[in-house]
């Protein structure tokens, strides 16, 4: 397998300003995708130096604002200013609802009436690893986060797992661990209670071994007065690439 690189341009919760969104960049082989675009998203790319036309496409793990909030823009800027339907990587349950619910109102026009008219959609399925470009493999994994919401985490080369967004789930961080995942990107709610979002008092239950793994994300705008108090995790860097080899 080649060596995938990931990096966040946005590490913040829904709520975060400094931070922008939780949104990231993951690069194979001479491939480039977004995982997730939400609101702060386009803001986020322009300030790493990257623009919507040096990307292939997006992976879509849930649909809320801080996750899919800036897919209208990407879709305009691709139709209007690249002239190019890029690839749209998303699990197959949310298709239909990412259209009707959430990018219908801002981009359909007369000529334009689906989600195939601005995108080159390739439905994700449970179970199954697909390769979404040279040196990244995705296999989708659905996690609860807001009931009543479909919500996927992604597996990616088969060592690499992120959580878009999650409740805290042990047994599946532990099964996990015994697949033989290296890297856990986790999003984690520094303040309880974690109504939809594991908080750092929650996984800083789990054994050394699982939270040696553990990089979080997804923070709020005070994370700096939680370094030093995460046990044996660390939070992930916003803009730093970190490379999967």
């Amino acid at each position: 397998m080649l060596e995938m690189r990931i990096q966040m341009v946005g590490t913040g919760s829904a709520f975060a300003k400094r931070y922008f969104n939780n949104n990231a960049l993951i690069e194979g082989d001479g491939c480039r995708f977004m995982l997730d675009c939400g609101v702060t998203g386009p803001t986020a790319l322009h300030k790493a130096g990257i623009t919507f036309g040096e990307l292939d496409g997006l992976l879509i793990s849930h649909i809320h604002a801080d996750h899919v909030g800036g897919v209208e823009e990407y879709a305009f800027q691709m139709k209007f200013i690249y002239g190019r339907k890029p690839l749209l990587y998303v699990p197959e349950p949310l298709i239909e609802t990412l259209w009707e619910n959430t990018l219908r109102g801002g981009l359909q026009q007369e000529e334009s009436q689906t989600l195939d008219s601005y995108f080159q959609v390739v439905p994700l399925m449970e179970g199954k690893e697909t390769d979404i470009g040279p040196g990244i493999s995705v296999e989708m994994i659905r996690t609860r986060h807001m009931p009543g919401k479909a919500s996927f985490s992604f597996l990616l080369n088969g060592r690499f797992f992120y959580s878009a967004d999650m409740v805290f789930d042990r047994p599946l961080l532990e099964q996990l661990d015994e697949r033989g995942i290296e890297i856990i990107f986790h999003d984690c709610q520094l303040h309880p209670p974690g109504q939809v979002h594991a908080t750092l008092e929650e996984l800083l239950t789990l054994p050394e071994r699982i939270q040696e793994k553990i990089r979080l994300m997804h923070y709020g705008d005070d994370m700096e007065q939680f370094i030093g108090s995460t046990g044996r995790m660390s939070f992930v860097e916003q803009n730093r690439i970190y490379s999967l080899d």
